[in-house]
């Protein structure tokens, strides 16, 4: 009977798993080895080419000609997608270290303006920020208005709105696991550090990290994991003119219809994101077996 029990009880979730990931995902890799259809669609014959446009391009005579383009694109949501975890770490423990701070009504208002941008349509909150950024927009015009500046300055269609944007986009993703964390801090540990003539950073060395730490790390990885695969940020504040992987892979199954290349794209990234979560899942347990 228990067994039974247990089998109902992990069913519901491994269903879901299944049905809602680990086909897609099989879809994905299998889509990734086959043709690709003028038309849009997969074709037979099997075939690398899906992860040989990686690096090489097909010239008139179908010989193989090396290009970077796609390896540039690949680098630079990699470096998007770490400089938005790390300026949401540097954003965010701040911010849940101060919730933390507060009063349990104020506690309940901070939470609720953290999470207030999750009730507003992401397309809309960027939107906001075309409004706000463009050359007509409402820095430049205050700037002018200010008399710091005599021409607009081109704040949007660059590496920094798009930065911007995950960011904007992200931050609460970091916020509310380190918040989860520092809310069951015991409060006498931080009292005991200032008896000791803790200062205030010896003090958040070693008592605050040490205890937000599995709370960044979660957070690293929820912010991580979809701004690497991110589309909607590039193509708006980008312009078109800064792609993405994300951006990259719904180029491939729309206007360009290289299914194989976009499916070889997602499975790539997929590994990527596993090989990381493997990788601190690990670090982890490393730390945790520490004497």
């Amino acid at each position: 009977m228990p067994l039974k029990r247990t089998l109902l009880l992990i069913a519901p979730p491994a269903l879901t798993i299944g049905i809602f990931m680990l086909i897609p995902m099989f879809i994905a890799v299998a889509y990734s080895f086959m043709t690709a259809n003028p038309y849009g669609g997969v074709q037979y014959p099997l075939t690398f080419d899906g992860y040989i446009q990686f690096l090489f391009q097909r010239d008139f005579d179908d010989s193989l000609i090396f290009s970077a383009d796609y390896i540039i694109i690949i680098l630079r949501s990699l470096y998007l997608a770490v400089a938005t975890t790390m300026i949401c770490l540097i954003l965010g423990l701040p911010v849940a270290w101060y919730i933390v701070c507060q009063s349990a009504e104020r506690r309940r208002v901070l939470l609720f303006f953290v999470t207030l941008p999750f009730w507003i349509n992401t397309l809309i909150r960027t939107y906001c920020w075309i409004l706000i950024l463009r050359d007509e927009g409402v820095a430049n015009i205050f700037l002018r208005d200010m008399g710091l500046i005599s021409q607009p300055l081109p704040l949007l269609y660059n590496d920094g709105s798009i930065l911007l944007g995950l960011v904007y986009t992200f931050l609460p993703f970091m916020v509310l696991p380190i918040y989860s964390i520092l809310e069951r801090l015991d409060p006498r540990l931080v009292e005991a550090a200032y008896d000791l003539y803790a200062s205030r950073w010896a003090m958040f060395r070693r008592v605050i990290w040490p205890l937000a730490r599995p709370g960044a790390y979660v957070g690293a990885t929820l912010v991580f994991a979809p701004a690497l695969g991110s589309f909607l940020a590039p193509d708006l504040l980008g312009g078109g003119k800064k792609l993405l992987i994300g951006s990259l892979i719904q180029m491939q199954f729309t206007s360009s219809r290289n299914w194989p290349f976009g499916a070889a794209l997602s499975t790539v990234i997929t590994i990527v994101i596993l090989l990381a979560l493997m990788l601190q899942t690990r670090k982890t347990r490393q730390k945790e077996a520490r004497p």
